[in-house]
């Protein structure tokens, strides 16, 4: 009443109405005005901002740079880098992370969303036929991380660097480092070793390059070990690799892989440093998962450690396919009066 006694008056003194049905009506007219001006530049303002959903920017808000919105799994194409790695880490978001090795599976793997493709020097073995993963070279590498990289749109790239691209020489290990970046566009490198490598990793971070660490198992060195057992069980070991793990975070690596490690062990690692640790082979108290895309997928069935899990069984799916297409072309099924010109 006492708005309504106000605009009254107002509107008496000039002029605007001389009635008080006349000043209820013109109130009544000028709130609704104002409120649709009012949603009209909260409109501007969502469109203007992004097209923000209410709970977008309320997750903003909290401090999350990427906003979270009502899945886990979401379409979200934008690139994946070291940064959103530790952001993952930190809100609790285990990080995905599979090889691949050439283009049509890169493309597949990351149109799948996975985090990060890895361009592992396992393709000495899955590709190659290699025992081992020594004899592949850094030109051979560039040319795997070239075929990935130009397949990727969301995932983060890292290329592992080969044996004798590093160790023991840390101004080659720059150089073949700098050559991986520039000629596979890849995102971040990743080296196998602790201390032994500290120069090495040094310099390489020196010239701007991200690197990922790799503890336990490091299949490079399988000629030492002598066997691709578990490591760390034993107290020196683990407290050496616990060792390790410090430092790499020390001297600036983003990211750490655990290999075929006791789980308590991993776990620890994981709580004690601030870099996101992935594992294989390693429990699940660490911030992430890699495997070997052929083993999941059931396309190497020659290998299987306790750690796999494979989800497909392609060995029997394209062995099927191709033995279908051999009895088709034999019988002159195919092709058919449809499948031709």
């Amino acid at each position: 009443l006492y708005i309504l006694d106000f605009f009254y008056h107002i509107f008496i003194s000039f002029n605007i109405v001389d009635n008080v049905a006349g000043c209820i009506f013109s109130f009544f007219f000028f709130l609704f005005f104002f409120f649709f001006v009012f949603i009209f530049f909260i409109f501007l303002f969502f469109f203007f901002f992004k097209q923000k959903t209410a709970y977008e920017i309320s997750a903003c808000l909290v401090g999350s740079e990427m906003c979270i919105r009502d899945s886990t799994y979401t379409e979200d194409t934008r690139k994946v880098t070291t940064h959103r790695l530790m952001e993952m880490k930190l809100r609790g978001e285990k990080i995905s992370m599979l090889t691949a090795y050439d283009f049509s599976m890169a493309t597949l793997i990351d149109q799948a969303g996975i985090d990060v493709i890895l361009v592992g020097d396992s393709a000495s073995n899955v590709m190659a036929g290699n025992v081992t993963t020594l004899p592949i070279t850094l030109d051979q590498m560039i040319y795997h991380g070239k075929s990935v990289v130009r397949a990727v749109k969301r995932a983060l790239v890292v290329v592992d660097m080969p044996f004798g691209s590093y160790q023991g020489n840390s101004k080659e290990a720059v150089a073949s480092a700098i050559r991986i970046m520039k000629e596979t566009h890849a995102d971040c490198v990743k080296m196998e070793g602790g201390a032994e490598i500290r120069e090495s990793i040094e310099r390489i971070l020196s010239a701007g390059i991200p690197v990922m660490g790799h503890l336990g198992l490091t299949p490079q060195s399988i000629n030492k070990f002598g066997t691709y057992t578990v490591r760390a069980r034993e107290e020196a070991e683990a407290n050496k690799l616990i060792e390790d793990a410090h430092l790499l975070e020390e001297i600036g690596c983003f990211s750490l892989v655990l290999e075929k490690i006791p789980a308590a062990l991993a776990t620890r690692v994981a709580q004690e440093v601030t870099i996101p640790v992935i594992g294989i082979g390693a429990g699940g108290g660490v911030d992430g998962q890699v495997l070997v895309m052929h083993d999941m997928l059931g396309i190497n069935k020659g290998f299987s450690p306790r750690f796999l899990r494979r989800y497909a069984d392609l060995s029997t799916t394209i062995t099927e396919a191709v033995q279908a297409y051999v009895k088709d072309v034999k019988t002159q099924d195919f092709p058919n009066e449809k499948e031709q010109y």
